[in-house]
């Protein structure tokens, strides 16, 4: 009898087993089942390019797709076909035509010269070097797309060397440049020129920054400061185009290169943004820059510092106070006749060693530290009278550059 118990419990769990087991299979998916979607923050490298970087966020991530076409681009060759992409439709070709001053058979003869230059907005202003564009009669502005335009020159600075022109064209095609910073540059930072060396059309050359705060003469003998040194390949006709960081942000202008053949040698330099932003609204808004002026007309350079000799009548620095050389008149007899010299006393003229508390050396030290400032501000000249220091605060007025 227990036997037969044993074996009645034995069949009732085996059947229970396999009712379960039947019950599990009938009901089993006929397909694999989807893959398990996670909702992650946002992770990763922001985006190359001008636009900026997605905040972190939840997002929903799925597996990713495989690509539709395999490429083979390195990150750093990835990086400069983006920058290139990105930026090579706001860059211009400049073609002018002036004369030269020569004459032949009583007729002028004509020049031509080319260049290149930046979109700056949508109302057709055009960025590049005032070199460029100096003394021409006719400019030509060539788009990405192939159209010619007449351009106007709007405004120029010779002591920056920069030109502003403008253009008459659709808004759709005009794409700007995206201006970036130069205050906080590195050398070996990289950086990317845009231009059209020898006509060609929208060159990339890549390079890096080889020094900072350079200077370069100017048209007007003033000195270009704060000039950026690159060993990027500039050629003849990438004057006024883009130098560009690794985002494809505008952080200078492409102006001149150190070579005794004319050809790139691996030294090349452009012009901060940072001084191209402060003109450059003038520019369009004036046609000049308004400097500010202290009214000091000459200076005699010493060792020691600067020495005023003479001012504007009536300028901020004779209203303030200071002095420059003195003219002594002196009346002689002889015989019958009497007749009257002037002489220059320059032992009653102040010397310049500060400005603003920054110690000075040359005129174009004195000259950048008061431009600094806006016309209407004061600036501390320090200077030395009659052996001791002096603090004169000057009212700066407006003048033309």
């Amino acid at each position: 009898m227990k036997k037969y118990l044993t074996l009645c419990l034995g069949s009732a769990v085996l059947g229970a087993v396999l009712t379960e087991f039947w019950r599990a299979a009938s009901h089993a998916p006929l397909v694999a089942q989807e893959p398990r979607i996670e909702t992650v923050p946002a992770a990763g490298p922001p985006e190359i390019g001008l636009r900026a970087a997605t905040p972190a966020r939840n997002v929903t991530r799925l597996p990713p797709p495989r690509p539709a076409v395999e490429t083979n681009l390195t990150p750093e060759e990835l990086v400069n076909v983006t920058v290139y992409e990105n930026v090579n439709r706001s860059v211009v070709n400049i073609e002018t035509e002036a004369m030269r001053g020569e004459r032949f058979l009583f007729f002028e003869v004509p020049s031509e010269g080319a260049g290149s230059g930046s979109v700056l907005d949508r109302l057709g202003h055009i960025l590049t070097n005032f070199h460029v564009v100096e003394a021409a009669r006719k400019i030509k502005v060539t788009l990405f797309n192939g159209k010619e335009y007449e351009g106007r020159l709007v405004g120029k600075d010779e002591s920056n060397d920069v030109a502003v022109v403008r253009i008459e064209a659709p808004a759709e095609s005009l794409i700007p440049v995206v201006l970036g910073d130069s205050t906080h540059l590195r050398v070996g930072q990289r950086v990317f020129a845009i231009g059209n060396p020898f006509g060609l059309e929208r060159t990339l050359t890549t390079g890096i920054i080889s020094s900072l705060n350079r200077t370069l003469p100017a048209r007007n003998h003033r000195t270009i400061k704060s000039i950026i040194q690159i060993d990027a390949a500039i050629n003849p006709g990438n004057s006024g185009g883009p130098l560009l960081d690794s985002h494809g942000r505008l952080i200078g202008m492409n102006t001149a290169i150190a070579s005794a053949t004319g050809q790139s040698a691996g030294v090349g330099f452009a012009i901060p943004v940072a001084n191209i932003s402060r003109v450059v609204p003038q520019l369009i808004e004036r046609g000049r820059v308004i400097r500010p002026d202290v009214g000091i007309t000459r200076v005699l350079q010493t060792e020691e510092g600067l020495l005023i000799a003479t001012m504007t009548s009536g300028g901020p620095a004779e209203q303030a106070g200071l002095r420059g050389f003195r003219i002594v008149k002196q009346r002689h007899k002889q015989g019958l006749l009497t007749y009257e010299t002037n002489t220059i006393d320059r032992s009653a003229a102040d010397l310049i060693v500060a400005v603003d508390g920054e110690k000075i050396v040359t005129a174009n030290d004195f000259l950048s530290l008061v431009e600094a400032k806006q016309p209407g501000q004061e600036v501390t000249i320090t200077v030395v009278r009659g052996g001791r220091e002096v603090n004169v605060s000057v009212r700066l007025a407006a003048a033309d550059s």
